[in-house]
């Protein structure tokens, strides 16, 4: 049996490029959830605004239209915020959990 081409495969015509999408990147999102929950005010408004940027600067340089670029950043930010929740509700029930404890 020959190595061939996956029929199944999707083709993606005119060197068009598609990107990751940026809620997928586990990553990046628990990344961006535990320097949040690190830092606080100023700081995390400005941490937030910068990758969120640099995010939309990444699409735009693959010539992603502005209009999912936005959606894309939105997803992301709330992945972020899932992260985050997920993170704060594992602290709070393993706190519970050895204050039960004592």
């Amino acid at each position: 049996m020959g190595v061939g081409r996956n029929r199944g495969a999707s083709k993606i015509e005119g060197g068009e490029v598609v990107a990751f999408p940026l809620a997928a990147r586990v990553g990046d999102v628990e990344r961006c959830a535990r320097e949040l929950d690190r830092i606080h005010g100023s700081a995390a408004v400005a941490y937030w605004k910068i990758e969120c940027r640099q995010l939309a600067v990444e699409l735009s340089a693959l010539g992603v239209p502005d209009a999912e670029i936005r959606r894309q950043v939105l997803a992301f930010q709330a992945e972020v915020q899932i992260a985050m929740a997920e993170r704060y509700r594992t602290h709070a029930t393993e706190r519970s959990r050895s204050d039960s404890r004592t």
